[in-house]
C-alpha cells in the first residue's frame, strides 16, 4: 500500500510537468534562436517537433510564421503573435489566445526567408491533411500534388485511414501511389506502385512515370557498368558520324574541328612579310591553299592540328554512344516502361473511342440538318437551298422562347413544337408561293430559293442584329459525361444524338405506319402511278415540304444549343447537308443516317490526321465524296421502284 501510494504522488506531481510540456511556448523556448533567426537548414528540428506534438495551436502559429507575424518580447523570451493597427500593437498569447499591448521598442520580429517559408508551407499541408475543414483537406492535397516532394508521402498515407470524404479518399490514395513510384524506399515498394498505377490514364500519372524514365545522352570510351542503359545509340542508325564527333568534342573527348574562319584567322595572325611559313600569300586564294599553309604552322608547332577524316572516325569508332536513365535500378525504369507501354495502348484505344463519339455526334447533327431535306428532295426534286434558314429560323425560335420563359428546360419543351409549327408554316407558304410554280425546273428552283436564302437571312439581322445570340441549355445539359480523362462527351452532343433518334424513330414510324407516310411513299417512287390511283400529288407536295421545314426548325433548336444563332448559322450546314443526303440516297430515311455517319466519321477523321487546319480537313472531305459518287451515283442506298430510274 505505501508503494502504491507513492506511485500515485509521484504520478500525480509528474502531470502537471508534462502538461507544461506540451504548451507551444515550451516548444519554442527550446528552439529560441531557430525560431527567430530560422534557417533552411537549421528549420527542419522545429518543424518536427511542432508536427510531433499534435498541439492544435501548431498549425496556426506555422501560419503567422509563415506570414511574418510572430514577434519575440525582449524583456522575457516569449513568443507572440502581433497585429498593429495604427501606432497600437497588440500580441496574441499562442497558447491560450489572451491580447495583451506591447511597445515596439522590446519587440523582435521573426523573418523567415523564402527557403524556409517554403519549408514551413510544407508542416502546413502535414496538420491541413486532417484538418476538419473539407476545403483545407483539398488544399492540402493539391500542394502536395504540385510539389510531389519525398517528404509528403508519410503524412499523406497516415491520413487516408482517417479520410471521411470517399471522393478525397480515392484522390489521396491514387496520389500516394505517384509518391510511391517515385519516392518509395524499397525497390519492391516503388515497382509495386509503378504496375499499380498501368491502368491509370491520366496525364499526370503519365508525367509521374515519364519522370522515373527521364534520361539523357552521354558518350564515354566504354559503358560504365553502374549505368542504367535506355538504348545504344549507332553511329549512321540513330546519329550521323558528324554528330557523334561533334558530341565527343562537347565531352571534350576529341579536339575540335578547325574551321575554315580559323584557319583564315590563323594564316593572318601569322603573315611573316609576304608569307606564311614560306607560302607566298599571293597563292593563298583557295581553301586547299590555305589549308596547307596551316598544315605547315601546325607542323611547326605555332597552331592546333587539324583533325582528318581518319582521325574524326578512330575517335567515333573508340567510343560508345549511349542513352542513360537518372534512375540508377534497372528494374524500377523496367517497370514505369512497360506500365507507360501499357498506358499509351490504352490512351490510343481510348482515343479512338473518343473520335468515334465526336465522330457519331457530329453525325447525329448532320442527319438532324439534313432529314427534312431528304424528305423534301427525295419526294419532290427540289433543291431547296433556303433549307439552311429554316434551320435558323428554329434556332432563333428557342431564343425568343428563352426571353419570355426563363426556365430552360420548360423553354426548350415549348421551342421544339413552337419552331416545327413556325417552319412548318414557313414550307407551306414557300411551297404554296413559289415552289409549285417551279417543278421540273431545277435551275430557276434553285435560284429562287437561293434567293429567298438571301432574304430571310437579310430579315433574321434587321430583326436580331449580328451579334450572336445565346441560346442556353438547361443546367443539367451542364457539363460532359466523363468516362475517363481521355474519353469525353458534353452532355448537349449527348442530347442531340437522343434527340437524332428519336426524330430517326418518328419519321420511320409516319412513313412507314401511316396513311400519310403511305403516300409520300407513292409519290416517291412513282407520281404518275399515284396520281392515277387517287393520291392528290399537289398536297402530299406540300405537306411533305412542310414536314421537311418543320423538321429542319426542330433541328436548328437543337443545334443552337450547340453552335452560335446567328443569321448566316443555316450556311454551315446546307453544303454538308446536300452532301449528306446524295451520298446517303435521295428520298431515303436509312440512306440518309448512312450519308450522315459516312460524312460526320469521314470529317472527324480528316480532321484527327490534319488539326491544324479544318478547312482542308472539309476540301479532302468534299473531294472524296466527289469520288465515291463517281463509282456509287444513286448513293449508299439506292431507292427503289420506277423512280429510281429517272
Amino acid at each position: 500500500m505505501l508503494r502504491l501510494l507513492y506511485l500515485a504522488l509521484a504520478l500525480w506531481f509528474t502531470m502537471p510537468v508534462a502538461a507544461a510540456a506540451q504548451s507551444l511556448q515550451d516548444i519554442l523556448q527550446t528552439h529560441q534562436d531557430e525560431v527567430l533567426s530560422p534557417g533552411r537548414r537549421s528549420v527542419g528540428v522545429v518543424l518536427d517537433d511542432l508536427v510531433a506534438s499534435g498541439l492544435p495551436q501548431a498549425l496556426p502559429f506555422l501560419e503567422s510564421w509563415r506570414d511574418r507575424e510572430i514577434v519575440q518580447r525582449d524583456s522575457d523570451g516569449l513568443f507572440f503573435r502581433v497585429t498593429e493597427d495604427g501606432d497600437t500593437v497588440t500580441l496574441q498569447d499562442l497558447d491560450t489566445g489572451d491580447t495583451l499591448t506591447a511597445s515596439e521598442d522590446d519587440l523582435t520580429e521573426s523573418r523567415p526567408n523564402g527557403g524556409v517559408r517554403r519549408a514551413i508551407g510544407d508542416a502546413l499541408v502535414q496538420f491541413q491533411l486532417s484538418d476538419p475543414d473539407i476545403a483545407k483537406r483539398k488544399a492540402a492535397v493539391e500542394a502536395i500534388a504540385r510539389s510531389m516532394d519525398a517528404s509528403q508521402l508519410g503524412p499523406l498515407a497516415a491520413s487516408i485511414d482517417d479520410e471521411p470524404d470517399a471522393e478525397l479518399k480515392e484522390t489521396k490514395t491514387r496520389l500516394v501511389g505517384m509518391l510511391g513510384a517515385l519516392f518509395a524506399e524499397t525497390t519492391d515498394a516503388r515497382v509495386s506502385a509503378i504496375e499499380a498505377l498501368s491502368g491509370d490514364l491520366s496525364v499526370d500519372v503519365r508525367a509521374v512515370l515519364n519522370r522515373i524514365l527521364s534520361n539523357s545522352e552521354a558518350v564515354a570510351a566504354s559503358v560504365p557498368e553502374d549505368a542504367n542503359i535506355a538504348r545504344m545509340l549507332v553511329v549512321g542508325e540513330d546519329l550521323t558520324a558528324t554528330d557523334a564527333y561533334t558530341r565527343l568534342v562537347e565531352a571534350e573527348l576529341a579536339p575540335a574541328l578547325i574551321t575554315k574562319l580559323q584557319i583564315r584567322e590563323a594564316l593572318v595572325a601569322n603573315i611573316d612579310g609576304d608569307a606564311v611559313s614560306g607560302v607566298p600569300v599571293a597563292t593563298l586564294n583557295t581553301d586547299a591553299a590555305r589549308a596547307l599553309a596551316y598544315d605547315l604552322l601546325a607542323a611547326d608547332g605555332t597552331v592546333p592540328p587539324r583533325v582528318d577524316e581518319t582521325t574524326q572516325t578512330e575517335a567515333v569508332a573508340a567510343h560508345r554512344f549511349f542513352v542513360q536513365y537518372a534512375e540508377t535500378d534497372p528494374a524500377i525504369t523496367d517497370a514505369a516502361r512497360a506500365a507507360l507501354d501499357n498506358i499509351e495502348r490504352n490512351v490510343a484505344l481510348n482515343q479512338s473511342v473518343d473520335l468515334g463519339l465526336d465522330a457519331l455526334s457530329l453525325a447525329s447533327i448532320y442527319f438532324l440538318a439534313a432529314i427534312g431535306l431528304a424528305i423534301t428532295f427525295g419526294v419532290m426534286g427540289v433543291i431547296n437551298m433556303a433549307h439552311g434558314e429554316f434551320i435558323m429560323m428554329g434556332a432563333y425560335t428557342g431564343f425568343v422562347v428563352q426571353q419570355f420563359v426563363p426556365d430552360y428546360t420548360l423553354s426548350i419543351i415549348i421551342a421544339l413544337p413552337l419552331a416545327f409549327a413556325i417552319t412548318f408554316g414557313a414550307g407551306v407558304l414557300m411551297e404554296r408561293a413559289v415552289i409549285r410554280h417551279l417543278y421540273h425546273r431545277p435551275l430557276e428552283t434553285l435560284l429562287a430559293t437561293f434567293g429567298i436564302s438571301i432574304a430571310l437571312q437579310q430579315l433574321a439581322k434587321n430583326i436580331f442584329g449580328t451579334q450572336a445570340r445565346p441560346l442556353t441549355s438547361p443546367e443539367w445539359l451542364d457539363g460532359a459525361l466523363v468516362f475517363n480523362d481521355v474519353v469525353a462527351i458534353s452532355y448537349i452532343r449527348v442530347a442531340i444524338f437522343v434527340l437524332a433518334l428519336v426524330f430517326l424513330c418518328i419519321i420511320l414510324f409516319i412513313l412507314k405506319r401511316t396513311r400519310l407516310g403511305l403516300e409520300v411513299r407513292a409519290v416517291t417512287q412513282n407520281p404518275g402511278m399515284a396520281a392515277s390511283m387517287g393520291i392528290n400529288t399537289d398536297r402530299i407536295n406540300m405537306l411533305t415540304f412542310g414536314l421537311g421545314s418543320g423538321i429542319a426548325g426542330i433541328a436548328g433548336v437543337a443545334i443552337g444549343l450547340y453552335a452560335q444563332v446567328t443569321s448566316e448559322m443555316g450556311a454551315s450546314y446546307i453544303v454538308q447537308s446536300f452532301m449528306t443526303v446524295v451520298v446517303g440516297g435521295v428520298g431515303n430515311v436509312w440512306g440518309t443516317l448512312a450519308g450522315a455517319s459516312l460524312i460526320g466519321f469521314l470529317q472527324k477523321g480528316i480532321e484527327w490526321l490534319n488539326p491544324s487546319n479544318t478547312l482542308a480537313a472539309q476540301t479532302y472531305m468534299i473531294l472524296f465524296i466527289i469520288l465515291f459518287i463517281q463509282f456509287r451515283p444513286k448513293g449508299i442506298v439506292a431507292l427503289k421502284g420506277r423512280a429510281a430510274a429517272d
